[in-house]
């Protein structure tokens, strides 16, 4: 989660956009849109949550590995949660 001020409004603005395209998709298959252009805003949306996805895992590494780890059981714990985290992303 971004832990600063602009990267919490950095983020929000991402979601809303990433909502105002959802919206533009839920119209676009209401009104029967044709196949390219509706595969083309799914693609769009595809790129923009990989894209909010990216930013806030990038914030979470620099919140977790900032610091060096105060045991060996801590490291290993952030790196465990790291690779869920990526396995997850990467699905």
């Amino acid at each position: 989660m971004p832990h600063s001020p602009q990267e919490k409004k950095k983020v929000l603005a991402r979601v809303k956009r990433i909502r105002g395209q959802c919206d533009a998709l839920e119209r676009a298959l209401e009104a029967g849109a044709d196949c390219g252009p509706v595969l083309q805003q799914i693609a769009a949306i595809r790129g923009a949550v990989n894209g909010l996805m990216s930013e806030v895992m990038e914030a979470h590494l620099r919140e977790e590995f900032g610091q060096p780890a105060a045991s060996e059981a801590q490291r290993a714990a952030r790196v465990a949660e790291m690779s869920g985290l990526i396995r997850s992303y990467l699905k």
